[in-house]
């Protein structure tokens, strides 16, 4: 009877213990989550302060008689390193949470643009009409922040260890293996029409662009997974997977970047952030969840609030750009395709530099034209002249006119 008491006893002893793991499993999960969280959130609103405060230095230098250049001035340095701060924070998020929580909260990037560019307007408005003109980025920046929450409530709890072994399995997954087959056939197709059959909507160039970030976050999250666990003591430096990864990732940004800066010549960059958001957010989500199988064992309530979540995001971030007045481009008295020779936007070889309006962060685009309407380049008026004799048969070039609706 004695022995029977005492191992009643030690199974007593054991079962509280046992069944408070997963409580602790899922409280460490969750803080992983909140760190993560709070580190993207971080670093999105960081670089978007640096990115107003380099505007401001390039239109302060514009607008004055400073013969210096932007890079011997402060602001541009400081604008340089909080830029760097911010897209450490956003880097080392990937290392805590999942791939599929940390993607959308670019959305803050939009959000602290917006109120920054209201902040700083430069103009006085009377209530009402600063109300009426400003009414969609505010009710866009309450929805995004709502979107947010939902996002970071129920996001996926997934926290798999980022060794070489893990990634590599993944790697060689069949569901992996089918998506990467279905994604290089889309991109090839893609990449033909825009090449082949100057297809320049904006969709096919922004789903180029989604595609390649689905394949940067999903590298990113393993070098930085791997790069904690070796900062924590289990290196994993020594796996070859870990610097393909670090290759991929280079590589993927970079022709990431050349996709936007081309967007960026035809496309006004308001729309180039709610169209490239809410693309890039899906497709890296979906290669998040087929990778690193984010959304495996989750309940179908979760799943519907994160979608649910990400969906107010998007219309958010859609409202915010939506009140964002377009720029009104400078136009040269001759226009440039009228003139024999002159190369386009699918030659080998450029004839302007481009202008990169938008950045991005890790595949996720954000919008940081926050230029007030103050600053706003002043369009020339067009004289018609007269050119030649009245018995010429006609003007050798187009001139064009240009007017500007206040």
């Amino acid at each position: 009877m004695d022995g029977a008491h005492g191992a009643a006893l030690q199974l007593q002893q054991l079962l509280p213990t046992s069944s408070a793991n997963p409580l602790r499993e899922a409280s460490f999960s969750y803080k992983e989550n909140l760190i993560g969280a709070l580190l993207a959130i971080f670093g999105h609103l960081v670089v978007s302060i640096a990115l107003n405060l380099q505007k401001y230095c390039h239109i302060r230098l514009a607008g004055s008689k400073d013969p210096r250049a932007y890079f011997k001035t402060k602001t541009w340095w400081l604008g340089l390193l909080l830029m760097l701060l911010g897209e450490l924070g956003v880097f080392a998020s990937y290392a805590f949470a999942p791939l599929s929580l940390i993607v959308p909260l670019s959305a803050v990037s939009v959000i602290a643009s917006a109120i920054i560019g209201i902040i700083f307007i430069k103009e006085k408005w009377k209530p009402k009409d600063f109300l009426r003109r400003y009414i969609l980025s505010f009710v866009g920046c309450g929805l995004a922040i709502v979107g947010t929450y939902l996002l970071v409530t129920f996001a996926p709890n997934s926290h798999e260890k980022m060794t070489g072994d893990n990634i590599i399995r993944h790697l060689v997954s069949w569901p992996f293996l089918l998506y990467m087959l279905v994604e290089i056939i889309l991109f090839c197709l893609l990449l033909y029409f825009y090449k082949e059959r100057n297809a320049n909507n904006i969709v096919v160039i922004l789903l180029l662009v989604a595609l390649l970030g689905s394949m940067t976050v999903v590298t990113v999250k393993a070098v930085a997974g791997m790069l904690l666990l070796s900062i924590q003591g289990s290196l994993q430096l020594d796996y070859p997977i870990f610097y393909v990864m670090f290759v991929c990732m280079v590589a993927t940004a970079i022709y990431q970047a050349a996709f936007l800066g081309q967007a960026s010549q035809m496309y006004d960059s308001s729309l180039i952030a709610s169209v490239g958001y809410i693309l890039s957010t899906t497709v890296a989500i979906t290669a998040g969840a087929v990778f690193y199988l984010d959304f495996l064992g989750q309940d179908v309530l979760h799943v519907c609030m994160f979608a649910l979540g990400c969906l107010i995001a998007f219309l958010g971030v859609f409202l915010i750009t939506r009140n964002r007045k377009k720029a009104i481009p400078f136009e040269p008295y001759i226009s440039m395709d009228a003139m024999p020779g002159m190369q386009n936007m699918h030659d080998k070889g450029m004839t302007v530099q481009p202008d990169l309006k938008a950045s991005f962060s890790y595949g996720a685009l954000e919008n940081n034209d926050n230029i007030s309407e103050i600053y706003a380049p002043a369009t020339l008026p067009v004289m018609q002249e007269e050119h030649g004799s009245r018995n010429a048969s006609g003007v050798p070039y187009r001139v064009l006119e240009h007017t500007k609706k206040e």
